[in-house]
């Protein structure tokens, strides 16, 4: 799996990684009992710092993605892919939702929005 970091994006560094290993989950990329590579690894392949993977990996533990074994590392956890999918729906929505308000701020019709979204899709 190839995780890709833009530095200027709007999310921090440790969500990037979160977003795309959840999403990798999702899709079946990543397999239940699939081996993550180890923290310092995952630093030194993305040129981050170790606390910012670690990080990630600790948001992901929380939300029973991942789990860490003792001494051997991090290994992707059975999930519920409905739920997961559910729940990425819904930050979807609300960030959807400041999309369209900004949008309208700006004078924009539903029209010229969706032409937008899918120039960029």
């Amino acid at each position: 799996m190839k995780i890709i970091i833009q530095p200027q994006g709007t999310l921090a560094i440790y969500e990037q990684i979160v977003n795309q290993l959840k999403n990798a989950i999702v899709t079946g990329e990543l397999k239940e009992n699939e081996a993550l590579p180890s923290i310092r690894g995952l630093a030194s392949e993305l040129n981050v710092s170790v606390i910012t993977t670690k990080r990630a990996y600790e948001e992901l533990e929380k939300e029973g993605l991942i789990r860490s074994v003792a001494g051997k590392g991090f290994y992707v956890c059975k999930y519920n892919t409905d739920y997961l999918k559910e729940k990425q729906l819904m930050m979807l929505e609300t960030r959807l939702t400041e999309v369209i308000t900004e949008a309208k701020q700006a004078g924009l019709s539903c029209e010229q929005l969706t032409e937008m979204v899918q120039a960029l899709y």
